[in-house]
């Protein structure tokens, strides 16, 4: 059971900022790819940022906003989030792909990502 623990969501202001952070287990492969996905209530989930051995991937809704990073030891992830509206509101989960061979961003989808975290909440009003 892979636990992966989000921490940094909260409520602000439209155009506002938060840093979201996901720390992932030790036993997790620093190479494998990992990405922050999240869920408006009555919307399905959505890719918001994916990062691999070939960097970050970021779709196009918060692309020029929104950052996604992981640190030195490839163990914690961050979101950096810029310039939020009302419609970035969801709840933000992290996940790490289930073949820990799956280390490129480029072509990976949301069913490559078997681990998540619980999530974590970001309100934008």
């Amino acid at each position: 059971h892979v636990q992966l623990v989000e921490s940094g969501g909260g409520s602000v202001q439209v155009g506002g900022s938060l840093n979201i952070s996901c720390a992932a287990p030790g036993y997790i492969l620093s190479t494998s790819c990992m990405g922050w996905f999240r869920q408006a209530p009555g919307q399905e989930r959505e890719a918001v940022a994916v990062i691999g051995s070939d960097g970050p991937s970021v779709e196009n809704p918060v692309r020029g906003r929104f950052t996604i990073s992981r640190d030195g030891s490839a163990k914690t992830m961050y979101l950096q989030m810029n310039n939020l509206k009302p419609e970035d509101s969801a709840m933000y989960y992290c996940a790490v792909v289930k073949n820990p061979t799956r280390v490129r961003a480029a072509g990976i989808g949301s069913a490559d990502f078997g681990y998540w975290g619980q999530g974590t909440q970001v309100t934008v009003s």
